[in-house]
């Protein structure tokens, strides 16, 4: 059972990112906008299209990640691919979350932590 919730957190990462992927790279100055207007001046929504799709470029590599490791037939390799992706999500939640807004500590690497104890606890 605890593998099918590890396995339903990883999809939910992975959904997480890739609409990360959608806002920054194709709505930055619409949705990005509402999401992070405490963040940033409006002024700077525009001027910052390029660096906003590019970071938007990074959660579609990760969420690639996470994709693949479902179509990793061999359990272990598919755990730590999946492992590797949602590390990296963590890791950049919790530095998100430092410099940037602990909001992204509790949307984007809490979600990647607990998966990531969720995997491990079903690989026992």
């Amino acid at each position: 059972m605890i593998h099918i919730i590890a396995k339903i957190g990883v999809a939910l990462v992975a959904l997480e990112h890739l609409y990360i992927l959608y806002m920054e790279m194709f709505a930055w100055t619409t949705l990005g906008k509402r999401t992070f207007k405490k963040a940033l001046p409006d002024d700077l929504f525009e001027a910052t299209k390029g660096l906003a799709a590019n970071q938007g470029l990074y959660n579609g590599f990760l969420a690639a990640g996470l994709i693949w490791s479902f179509f990793i037939t061999e359990p272990l390799w598919q755990n730590k691919v999946a492992l590797f992706f949602l590390g990296c999500v963590a890791v950049a939640g919790l530095y998100g979350g430092y410099r940037s807004s602990a909001k992204i500590l509790i949307v984007q690497a809490l979600p990647a932590i607990v998966t990531i104890i969720l995997i491990v606890l079903s690989m026992n």
